[in-house]
C-alpha cells in the first residue's frame, strides 16, 4: 500500500518537480489540433480506466505475504490480491493492446523482489479525537487521513523512521496541523533513501520555522536512527493540499543526499525529482543507451532532462549532449551532479524543450539522438513537430503511460519516424502502472 497525496494520484506532487510539457504549464493547450482544458483526471486516466474496468478478468486470489489491512481505504495498489506473474501477464498484454500497432512489444522486464522498492516515502500527520497522534496516508478521493505503520512497497527503514517521529511527537508535545482550522504545526514527513550509498535525507515539514525543543529533537531522532544522512525543515505556511512549502533550513547534515546510477553519481535534495525504483531504473536507462547506439561522436538532446540522469548516463558513450528542462531547481540540481561527475562533455539550458529544438532547428543545428520523458501526461504536438523539424537520426522515447505513448507514436510515425520497438518495464509492481522504452528511427 503506498502513501499517496491527492496531488499523487494526480501524478504530480510539489516535491517531485516532475518533467512539464506546454499543458502543464499552462493548463490549457492544443494537443493534436484539438483544444482540451487540463484536469486532475488527465494525468492519472490510465490507471483509473483499468483499474475500475480491465483489472476485473484478472485472477485474484489470497496471497500470503501481500497482505495490506488498508488497502482499499488507500487505492495504491491494485493488485495485492494477484499473483506477480499474472501482474507481469496482464501488463504485457495492455502495452501489447496499446503499441503493437506502431511495432514489436518485447517481453516485459519484471522484478526478482518486487516489494519495499519506493526510495521515497511520505506521510501526512494527524490526529484522533482522542488526541492520538497518527500518520499515514490520504484516503482514496479524499483528506481524511488512514493510518499506516507499514507498506508493502515502501523502503522498511522509511516506514521505521516515520514510526519513530510519531512518537516523538508525543513525547515533545507537538500538535499535528489541522486542515480544516489551520491550527498545528507537524504537517508531513518526507523520506528519501538511496540504494547504492544507503544515505538517508528525513523532511520535517511544519507549518511554522520553529520546531520546539529543534536541538533535543534532532537528538532524540538521531540517536533512534543515527543511519540518517541529513535532516531538513521545510515549511509550508500555507493551505493547501501540496507537501513541500518554499523555505527550507538544514537541520542536521548537507541537506541532500547522493545515490549512484549507472556509474555516475547524483545529489537528492527534498524537491529533486529521481525514479523511486532504483533497481529497474538502472535497467530502463542501460537499455536506453543501448537503444541510442551511441559511439562517442553524437550530439544527443535529453528533453525532458530533470537533475540530468539519463543525461549525464549518456554523456559517457555520446561526444556532446545537451539537456533542457523547464524547472529552474531541477536546473540548478543537474549543473550541480554534472560538475560533481567531473563531465565536461554537457550542457544544460532553463528552456522548454520543444522551444529549444525549434531555435537549434531554425539555427541549422544538429541533432543525432533525442530522449525523451515525458511526464504521465505525455508530450504535446509543439514538442513533437519541433523534434521532427530538428530531425534527428534516433528518438528514445521513455514513458510511465503506453497509453499516451501510443498516441505519440501514431504523431511521429506519420512524420517521418519508424518505430523499432517497445519494452516494458515493471517499475510500479501492485500497480496497472508500466514504463516503456521506444526506439525510433528517421525513416
Amino acid at each position: 500500500m503506498v502513501r499517496k497525496t491527492n496531488q499523487d494520484r494526480r501524478g504530480k506532487t510539489n516535491q517531485d518537480p516532475i518533467r512539464k510539457t506546454n499543458q502543464d504549464r499552462i493548463g490549457k493547450t492544443k494537443k493534436y489540433g484539438k483544444e482540451i482544458r487540463k484536469n486532475s483526471a488527465d494525468s492519472d486516466h490510465y490507471a483509473k480506466k483499468y483499474k475500475t474496468i480491465e483489472t476485473k478478468g484478472v485472477k485474484k486470489q489470497a496471497i500470503p505475504g501481500q497482505f495490506c489491512p488498508v488497502e482499499k481505504k488507500c487505492g495504491g495498489c491494485q493488485f495485492l490480491d494477484v499473483a506477480y506473474e499474472e501482474q507481469l501477464r496482464w501488463k504485457q498484454k495492455k502495452v501489447e493492446e496499446l503499441l503493437k500497432p506502431y511495432c514489436e512489444v518485447h517481453k516485459i522486464k519484471g522484478m526478482k523482489q518486487p516489494f519495499y522498492y519506493r526510495n521515497k516515502v511520505h506521510a501526512v500527520f494527524a490526529h484522533k479525537r482522542d488526541g492520538s497522534i497518527i500518520s499515514g496516508i490520504y484516503q482514496e478521493g479524499t483528506h481524511d487521513v488512514v493510518p499506516v505503520n507499514e507498506c508493502l512497497l515502501e523502503d522498511k527503514k522509511a516506514d521505521e523512521i516515520i514510526g519513530t517521529i510519531r512518537e516523538l511527537l508525543k513525547s515533545f508535545k507537538i500538535k499535528t496541523y489541522n486542515e480544516d482550522t489551520g491550527y498545528g504545526l507537524f504537517r508531513h514527513a518526507l523520506i528519501r533513501t538511496a540504494h547504492k550509498t544507503g544515505q538517508i535525507m528525513v523532511v520535517l515539514v511544519l507549518g511554522s520555522p520553529i520546531l520546539p525543543s529543534k536541538n533535543n529533537f534532532v537528538k532524540a531522532l538521531l540517536k533512534a536512527h543515527p543511519e540518517i544522512t541529513t535532516i531538513v525543515l521545510n515549511v509550508n505556511g500555507k493551505k493547501t493540499s501540496m507537501v513541500l512549502g518554499e523555505k527550507e533550513t538544514v537541520l542536521y547534515g548537507k541537506g541532500y543526499i547522493e545515490d549512484e546510477l549507472c556509474g555516475c553519481r547524483f545529489r537528492i535534495s527534498a524537491k529533486s525529482f529521481y525514479q523511486i525504483n532504483s533497481l529497474q531504473t538502472e535497467a530502463l536507462y542501460q537499455k536506453a543507451m543501448e537503444l541510442a547506439k551511441l559511439t562517442g561522436k553524437e550530439r544527443v538532446i535529453d528533453a525532458y532532462c530533470g537533475i540530468g540522469t539519463i543525461g549525464m548516463v549518456a554523456a559517457r558513450y555520446a561526444g556532446e549532449v545537451i539537456g533542457v528542462e523547464l524547472n529552474q531547481d531541477a536546473v540548478r540540481d543537474a549543473i550541480r551532479n554534472a560538475k560533481m561527475n567531473n563531465m565536461k562533455n554537457i550542457q544544460f539550458y532553463q528552456n522548454d524543450a520543444g522551444q529549444f529544438m525549434v531555435q537549434m532547428a531554425e539555427a541549422r543545428e544538429r541533432a543525432d539522438v533525442v530522449f525523451m520523458d515525458p511526464p504521465r501526461t505525455g508530450s504535446d504536438e509543439a514538442f513533437l513537430s519541433s523534434a521532427v523539424r530538428l530531425s534527428p537520426k534516433r528518438i528514445v522515447y521513455i514513458s510511465c503511460n503506453p497509453e499516451t505513448q501510443a498516441r505519440d507514436l501514431d504523431y511521429l510515425t506519420k512524420h517521418g519516424y519508424r518505430a523499432e520497438g517497445a519494452w516494458p518495464y515493471d517499475m510500479f509492481p501492485f500497480t496497472v502502472h508500466c514504463e516503456t522504452i521506444c526506439s525510433l528511427i528517421k525513416k
